[in-house]
């Protein structure tokens, strides 16, 4: 699949089929994410592949409502930026994160998996950071969820290329 195929059939998947993605298939998507744009070449952005001890840990620190979400995709990777303090720094840091939370979506859909990228409000409370083993200047970008597609969500409208470009002279 090319990149533009990739980037027009990601979707946001919200069930998944029951098999985690092992190691072989999972860590040349997440190897996707080192080119990432990056001004600098700080290296802001982290992943965390939880295994099934965090995962309990992890639900029993949010709470009922999110461990069920969690529970949805069979393997969930966090994506943190560690940022350095300098807030120029740090918000191209934040970016470069998010296109590499972009490179593993489409890196993942280009081999036929569902994914979703979510930022959880639960994960920013101390007992999840704690769980996370975060440190106090590791910013949360997006939890990943990764695995074998159970259906094909809809294409959504998007607005007119001309409502979001400008030509200037």
């Amino acid at each position: 699949m090319d990149v533009d195929d990739a980037i027009r059939r990601r979707r946001t998947h919200k069930q998944y089929g029951e098999a985690a993605l092992d190691p072989e298939m999972l860590e040349p998507i997440l190897e996707l994410a080192r080119w990432a744009p990056n001004h600098h070449l700080t290296q802001p952005t982290r992943f965390r592949v939880l295994g099934p001890q965090t995962r309990a840990r992890l639900e029993q620190a949010c709470g009922d409502k999110e461990a069920a979400k969690l529970r949805r995709a069979p393997t969930l990777v966090l994506a943190t930026a560690l940022l350095g303090g300098d807030a120029k720094t740090d918000e191209e840091d934040l970016l470069s994160t998010a296109c590499a939370v972009y490179a593993v979506l489409l890196g993942a859909t280009a081999r036929g998996l569902a994914s979703y990228w979510r930022t959880p409000a639960a994960l920013e409370e101390p007992a999840a950071r704690g769980v996370l083993r975060l440190a106090a200047n590791e910013r949360i970008v997006g939890l990943v969820h990764l695995g074998p597609p159970v259906s094909d969500p809809p294409v959504k409208e998007r607005p007119p290329l001309e409502t979001l470009v400008e030509a200037m002279p």
